[in-house]
């Protein structure tokens, strides 16, 4: 096993692991948005939108749950990109930190949320959609860190911008990218879809597999970044 892992060329392993967060993405999103108030813990984007609404009191949307993800959110990926300052290019130690931290937060999220059923205060929800975002703004940026190309894990806007706009249809100039690029658009969504139904069952069982998806990622980082040293 650990030598099938270990022949996989670099490039297309990390591949693999982004394409794998990107729909764990999905399901945190999912379980965020439709069961914690409205707010997104991984599309910043989605969250400024309804800040921007709430604030004006559309449809009575939260205020306090997407501000507090977002700064969550930016706190996190402010903690990631110090720990990788000087950090080596590539997977490292670090980045196996940092995506464990990731994996527990979920994992520890999900423990609470399976211990107190659906009976949780207003604040309870909000903190949590807090530790999310940050757990998620460590991700994104430790994905950054590891560069691989039009996959973010947390947000597709631009891939598909970029799907859209080098396509036969458009300059036709990096058609090669379009299969990574359509399989980072269907996994958040079926990650999504997956969140939404878990949901019918328990509000923690999408970030069980969120978290379980994430701790399977950093195990096989670490493992074939030990045979691959940058």
């Amino acid at each position: 096993m650990i030598r099938r892992i270990a022949a996989v060329p670099r490039d297309g392993f990390h591949l693999a692991l982004m394409l794998a967060l990107t729909f764990s993405t999905g399901v945190i999103d999912a379980v965020g948005y439709l069961g914690l108030d409205r707010v997104f813990t991984g599309n910043m984007t989605g969250n400024v939108v309804i800040l921007g609404m709430g604030l004006v009191g559309a449809e009575d949307l939260p205020v306090l749950g997407p501000l507090l993800a977002l700064v969550g959110f930016m706190a996190g990926a402010a903690l990631s990109g110090r720990a990788l300052k000087t950090a080596e290019p590539g997977w490292t130690r670090r980045t196996t930190v940092l995506l464990s931290l990731v994996a527990v937060v979920m994992l520890a999220v999900a423990a609470l949320l399976l211990a107190i059923e659906d009976d949780f205060s207003h604040t309870v929800g909000i903190t949590i959609t807090t530790l999310l975002g940050a757990a998620m703004g460590v991700q994104a940026a430790t994905a950054r860190f590891i560069a691989v190309k039009d996959v973010t894990t947390v947000v597709v806007t631009s891939t598909i911008t970029g799907l859209a706009a080098d396509s036969v249809l458009g300059s036709g100039k990096a058609a090669g990218q379009s299969p990574r690029r359509v399989a980072a658009v269907l996994l958040i969504l079926a990650g999504a879809a997956a969140g939404a139904a878990l949901l019918k069952w328990h509000l923690g069982a999408g970030l069980v597999l969120s978290g379980g998806i994430t701790l399977v990622v950093v195990v096989l980082g670490a493992i074939h970044a030990r045979h691959h040293p940058a």
